[in-house]
């Protein structure tokens, strides 16, 4: 049976939390507001560049102040995200793997669009995702099931024959409201017991893990 697997980027496939903590620190003194440190923005991502903006600022910062920080952010994320994200250990051999089985791949992001494009390109230029897909202006993102159907209809498979397969909880909802299997990876910036008390259909602790329960087809 044809199946189509779709991966989350950030805290999945790429370690990119330097990265972003770095942009967003910079984007805060530019506008001399406080900056973070990597722990605490590891409780920020996942909801998309608006909602990291948002989570950053001050409680009494205004909806001008957001909407500074995120361009501000972005600007400086387009030019410097490489020196902060790279692959998992393990997740390019996986990647491989998996094509050379003749599996349907794609990438689901709450990333904006461009940099998830970008990033997929940049980092992994031997695998062939059939659809890659980041957070688009007026277009719903996870965990609303929209893209996630529309990914699978792309791929041409049925949402019941398609895995979400992420590091948070918001990849587990999006994969119950859309009728799809979902695997939870710990190895990312999300709460192990959280994911677990979603009840996905597999767990993975690392690369080889999901090699595992893939080729079980759950």
């Amino acid at each position: 049976m044809t199946r189509g697997l779709i991966f989350d980027l950030d805290g999945t496939l790429v370690h990119s939390l330097p990265g972003i903590v770095a942009s967003l620190n910079r984007a805060l003194a530019g506008m001399g507001m406080p900056q973070h440190t990597e722990a605490v923005v590891r409780g920020f991502v996942g909801n998309g560049a608006r909602v990291l903006a948002t989570r950053a600022l001050p409680p009494d910062a205004t909806g001008t102040d957001v909407q500074t920080l995120e361009a501000a952010f972005k600007t400086d994320y387009a030019m410097t995200w490489a020196s902060g994200s790279v692959p998992y250990p393990g997740i390019t051999a996986l990647l491989r793997q998996l094509q050379d089985r003749g599996e349907l791949l794609g990438v689901l992001s709450n990333k904006p669009h461009p940099f998830t494009t970008e990033m997929v390109a940049a980092l992994f230029p031997d695998i062939r995702f059939a659809e890659v897909v980041g957070q688009k202006p007026g277009v719903p993102h996870k965990p609303d099931p929209a893209p996630a159907l529309a990914l699978a209809a792309a791929l041409g498979v049925a949402p019941e024959s398609c895995y979400i397969i992420g590091d948070s909880t918001i990849d587990l909802e999006t994969a119950r409201r859309a009728g799809m299997r979902s695997i939870a990876v710990t190895w990312g910036y999300h709460d192990i017991s959280a994911l677990r008390a979603e009840n996905p259909d597999g767990t993975a602790n690392d690369p080889e893990a999901l090699a595992g329960l893939l080729s079980r087809r759950l």
